[in-house]
């Protein structure tokens, strides 16, 4: 089952950043796109602000119920693998 967690931030610049964070089968997918591209970049890796803002927005989640404690578990491993390496 494909789980999908998205907001949208403005940059320094004040342009619009459109970000997308996927699970499907235990694999996690990081997804950017500014307001003025076309398409999605695939391959950027997320920052420490990305990773620690996703966490925030997920735990938000998980106190309003909006995403299971599993899920929360599965960001805080990604974080601390990613941020690890």
């Amino acid at each position: 089952m494909m789980r999908q967690i998205c907001w949208i931030e403005k940059n320094a610049d004040g342009v619009k950043r459109d970000v997308r964070w996927t699970v499907e089968q235990g694999r996690v997918k990081w997804q950017f796109k500014l307001a003025t591209d076309e398409r999605f970049d695939y391959t950027t890796p997320p920052t420490r602000e990305d990773w620690e803002n996703f966490l925030e927005r997920m735990e938000a989640r998980y106190q309003r119920r909006n995403v299971s404690f599993d899920d929360l578990q599965l960001a805080r491993l990604a974080m601390k693998k990613a941020l690890e390496s």
